[in-house]
């Protein structure tokens, strides 16, 4: 069966039931995913007793760039190892590797083996998300279920822990010193497991080429020319915030050239270049890069300008940022009904054209704002969370073949966190290295026009998709 039958076949039988995935299904998948948003944002309370600790200086930020890089190269490759091996082993096997790298964390004696735990605990949350959604694709085909619940669960479980880690990480640190952070990481690994090996999914069985087999059709080849290519992209994107390195893009784009032509010569390839010729999820890809871009735009800019510019501390600009998370949960929900009746571009089109009037709102508020119009805009800059991340996730689900679900989830997930290295060049550009009033309303500029592109594309492609 080609590609395209097989995706036809398959969202066929996802539109011919009105049954949802079981609710005890759903949760040791999600119980694995809030490993990697919480471990990127709890370390954000940490790095002050880290670096008192090892007298250390700007290096203890390459504790947080390690996980992003760590998990943006690893993503599609843990997606693959899930598609070859099974999904739950590769669940498993990141499970353990968190774990061991969270208690061997506490005992590093320097910055450098602390950077590279976090790589370890990078790769090891990297492969949750990706095999996750391998589950979900894998188990709605075969009951044919919706997939929407959980699809939406896993949306949910991310956005509130990013929005509970600095709380929990504060928490962690007042009780048990900088070490917290990572000790918290052993339970949950231990629960995540027993729960993934009591209610997860069993695997499909080894193929008669066994484990050998297994490991070649993983292509390590090319595994190893797309880490290149992504790791130096990846570092050029981290130097658009400061001093632009450009021989990172000269071994990028070689590399990147390699790995299409390694993937074009072999019938089962890591990276299939044939699914990204596929101009509709290609444009998917480029659509949530763009998307957050504008995300880690508002998560990471407003915070600095609540702040300093407006003195409100590290508490009171926290307390303002919350309703983006708890809206984002409530747009999350709506936005899964939706896409029942509509289809993933309704939910584009409404998540770009909030996203553009939160941008538009941002050029308003200044360091004598009240603090009732800033919890407003909050709110209305949560909005277009979750029918972005859902719209677009549902648009790579639909279009991306069940037996490369793993790779292309992870690949989504790069996506992602390639947005957010460009985010941190667009930052610097428009907010500036000291937030003002004027920076602010430079960024917020700057996220209506990457939403009205967005706004454009989501018309364009709702307007297609009513064409028979």
């Amino acid at each position: 069966m080609s590609t395209a039958s097989a995706q036809n076949d398959s969202n066929a039988e996802r539109t011919t039931t009105s049954r949802e995935l079981p609710s005890g299904f759903i949760t040791p998948i999600a119980f694995g995913t809030v490993l990697q948003p919480l471990n990127s944002s709890m370390i954000a309370v940490a790095l002050v007793g880290i670096r008192g600790a090892f007298d250390a200086g700007t290096s203890v930020t390459w504790l947080v760039s390690a996980l992003y890089l760590a998990t943006a190269v690893a993503s599609p490759a843990m997606g693959r190892i899930a598609d070859v091996f099974g999904a739950r082993r590769a669940s498993l096997a990141g499970f353990a590797l968190v774990g061991l790298a969270s208690v061997a964390a506490p005992f590093a004696p320097n910055i450098p083996l602390l950077v590279v735990c976090r790589v370890l605990i990078g790769i090891g949350t990297a492969a949750q998300y990706p095999c996750g959604v391998a589950m979900v694709r894998r188990a709605a085909d075969e009951l044919r279920a919706r997939s929407g619940n959980a699809l939406a669960t896993l949306a949910v479980c991310s956005q509130v822990t990013v929005a509970l880690g600095p709380t929990l990480g504060g928490l962690l640190v007042g009780a048990l010193g900088w070490p917290g952070v990572f000790w918290i990481n052993v339970p949950m690994v231990l629960i995540g497991i027993a729960v993934m090996l009591r209610w997860g999914p069993a695997d499909p069985p080894l193929e008669r080429t066994g484990r050998l087999g297994a490991l070649l059709r993983i292509d390590p080849v090319g595994m190893l020319l797309f880490t290149v290519a992504l790791t130096a992209l990846m570092f050029w994107l981290l130097s658009l915030a400061d001093v632009v390195r450009w021989w990172w893009l000269i071994v990028a784009v070689p590399a990147g050239i390699a790995t299409a032509w390694w993937s074009l010569r072999r019938q089962e390839p890591f990276l299939d270049m044939r699914l990204l010729g596929q101009r509709a999820l290609s444009l998917t890809y480029l659509r949530t890069i763009v998307t957050y871009t504008a995300f880690y735009c508002v998560f990471y800019g407003i915070p600095q300008w609540l702040e300093e510019a407006r003195e409100l501390g590290p508490m009171g600009a926290g307390l303002v940022m919350l309703p983006i998370p708890a809206v984002g949960v409530l747009s999350t929900i709506l936005s899964t009904r939706l896409q029942r009746t509509r289809g993933p571009w309704a939910s584009l089109v409404i998540g770009s054209a909030a996203l553009c009037a939160g941008g538009l709102l941002l050029v308003v508020p200044d360091v004598r704002s009240p603090i009732p119009l800033l919890l407003a805009i909050a709110a209305v800059l949560g909005l277009p969370n979750g029918f972005n991340n859902m719209g677009n996730q549902r648009a790579m689900y639909a279009l991306a073949p069940s037996e490369h679900m793993g790779a292309a989830s992870g690949l989504y997930r790069t996506s992602q966190y390639v947005g957010a290295n460009l985010a941190a060049a667009v930052l610097v550009l428009t907010l500036g290295v000291t937030p003002t009033d004027a920076g602010l309303h430079r960024m917020g500029a700057t996220i209506t026009v990457i939403a009205l592109f967005l706004l454009v594309t989501a018309l364009i492609g709702a307007s297609r998709a009513r064409r028979p």
